[in-house]
């Protein structure tokens, strides 16, 4: 099932996509909660729910998906928690040698920019860069949990472009500032339930094209961490909550590592695709001033 968070008359709203149109779950399940993070505290039921609902659905209830405004699926998770270096392929052509360790880092939820919604190139540096990548939500609370129990705490996946400003990178041996500029984290354009897709989101090809030219290219599988290890490794250290975000790293092929480096600039359109995930399909603006 797709979850697609979007305004409604200037209000958020939430709702089921089928075929080409959204089921507005506020009008045909108003019972239900209204926000994505709602429907994953409340469980399976809620989601069985909210596709009952859908189906179920008149004319009145639903919405064209074609000029829809679009919402982050999670506006405002209490954590994202990032992963660098999870591709072999990427991890050499920055020169870094193969991990035996995810490098985690956070980004903050003032940088997440809705599907549609433009990627924003800041006005201190030319060194946007793009990063295809998987996102999976955490379904429940959730700390010390087995590698072969890990993905029972997985509600389901997104896509991610996790633009960076690389310049600001590099300046620290932390990642963090390059990271964390407002409007570049695309997310979206819905949340599916992980019972739609391979265990662990696995065997799924993911590419970014930049104006339709395609960039990164590669398969789910090729993860050096994937989503089960990966759910392991953090609560060995902290507690994972509802509605967080794993956004599990990017393959081989970005901007910087190119010759010369390719930069997204104003008037380009970045489109990430994972394969039965869905496409995060994002313009680049220069922020206003530059």
């Amino acid at each position: 099932m797709k979850i697609i968070a979007f305004e409604d008359n200037g209000a958020p709203a939430l709702g089921v996509a089928q075929g080409e149109t959204v089921a507005h779950l506020g009008q045909c399940a108003p019972e239900l909660p209204s926000t994505l993070l709602g429907l994953i505290e409340s469980g399976e039921q809620a989601f069985q729910a909210a596709e009952a609902a859908a189906r179920q659905a008149g004319a009145e209830a639903r919405r064209p998906l074609d000029g829809l405004r679009f919402l982050p699926p999670l506006p405002n998770p209490s954590k994202i928690i990032c992963l660098g270096l999870n591709y072999a392929d990427h991890a050499a052509e920055g020169g870094h040698a193969k991990p035996d360790y995810p490098s985690f880092f956070f980004r903050g939820p003032s940088s997440l920019v809705a599907h549609g919604a433009p990627l924003i190139r800041p006005l201190c540096s030319e060194t946007l860069d793009y990063e295809a990548e998987l996102v999976a939500v955490v379904g429940r609370r959730c700390r010390h949990v087995s590698e072969s129990d890990a993905l029972a705490v997985i509600a389901g996946y997104s896509v991610f472009n996790e633009a960076t400003i690389r310049e600001y990178q590099r300046r620290t041996s932390q990642w963090t500032i390059g990271k964390n500029f407002d409007g570049t984290g695309g997310f979206g354009p819905h949340f599916i339930t992980a019972d739609d897709l391979p265990p662990g989101a696995k065997g799924l090809r993911i590419q970014s094209r930049l104006n339709g030219k395609v960039m990164q290219d590669d398969n789910t599988s090729n993860m050096l961490f994937g989503v089960a290890e990966t759910v392991a490794l953090l609560t060995e250290c902290l507690t994972l909550e509802p509605g967080d975000l794993l956004v599990m790293g990017t393959p081989a092929g970005v901007g910087h590592a190119r010759r010369p480096p390719v930069w997204m600039k104003d008037g380009d359109v970045c489109e990430i695709d994972i394969e039965q995930v869905g496409v995060l399909r994002n313009p680049i603006e220069n922020e206003p001033g530059a």
